[in-house]
C-alpha cells in the first residue's frame, strides 16, 4: 500500500463524513481527525514491533516517553 492510497482512503472517507453531514456544519474536525487515525496506528504499529515501546517509537519517529503517553491517552496500556 502506497501513502497515496493512504491519503485517497482519508480523502474519501472525509468527502463520505461531509456528505453524512447534509449540510450541518462541522465542528473539531482536526482534533477527531487525528483521534481517529492515531488509535489505529498506535494499536498496529505496536502489534508490528510486538509491543515494543522502543522500536515502535522509533519506527513513528517518537520519543518513546511520548508513545508512552499516548499509549496511556488512548487506552491502549
Amino acid at each position: 500500500m502506497s501513502r497515496q492510497h493512504i491519503d485517497e482512503c482519508v480523502r474519501e472517507s472525509l468527502h463520505s463524513y461531509f456528505r453524512d453531514l447534509d449540510g450541518e456544519t462541522p465542528g473539531g474536525m482536526y482534533d477527531m481527525l487525528v483521534r481517529a487515525v492515531e488509535k489505529p496506528l498506535l494499536e498496529v504499529v505496536m502489534s508490528q514491533a510486538d509491543n515494543n515501546q522502543s522500536r515502535a517509537a522509533e519506527w513513528l519517529g517518537l520519543n518513546r516517553n511520548t508513545l508512552r503517553k499516548k499509549l496511556l491517552e488512548h487506552k491502549l496500556l
